[in-house]
């Protein structure tokens, strides 16, 4: 499966993500976002998104754990799950330009904008990938790393 998990940059950016190798993805409070971390898988695919400001798809990740119980969550309902960065993309992918791909039409990042955790099917992560290589400036598009 593929997913995208949003977190303002402030709080903890991709680059910290990058730093520190990898983190548990715990607080989520949200019903819905609660369940889809407990639809993730090992290996899952993540993309990772900067809120706030920025608002743009920044980079990959990869969940390296089954959901486990939140550790900041007392009552012991709440998961959360181990995730470690895989590469940033090439260039941000903003939310303008997701919001004007077809692919995202009915998506929740652009129907729902304060959830922090969402499927993306196959087709949404290759339309995020070409947007990520998409001429940024200068004109030159670099591949976007792929995960299996």
């Amino acid at each position: 499966m593929n997913w995208l998990v949003k977190e303002e940059p402030d709080s903890y950016s991709f680059e910290e993500l990058t730093r520190d190798g990898g983190t548990t993805w715990s607080g989520v409070k949200n019903p819905l976002a609660q369940r889809h971390l407990r639809s993730m898988r090992q290996g899952d695919r993540i993309f990772y998104y900067h809120t706030g400001s920025e608002r743009a798809v920044v980079g990959i990740a990869r969940a390296s754990g089954a959901p486990k119980p939140d550790p900041s969550d007392p009552s012991g309902r709440r998961v959360a799950i181990a995730i470690e960065p895989v590469a940033p993309l090439p260039r941000p992918v903003p939310l303008a330009a997701i919001k004007e791909a077809k692919e995202f039409a009915q998506h929740p990042l652009v129907r729902i904008g304060r959830l922090s955790v969402m499927p993306i099917s196959d087709t949404e992560w290759k339309a995020i990938e070409r947007l990520a290589r998409s001429p940024a400036g200068d004109g030159v598009g670099r591949k976007a790393p792929r995960i299996k």
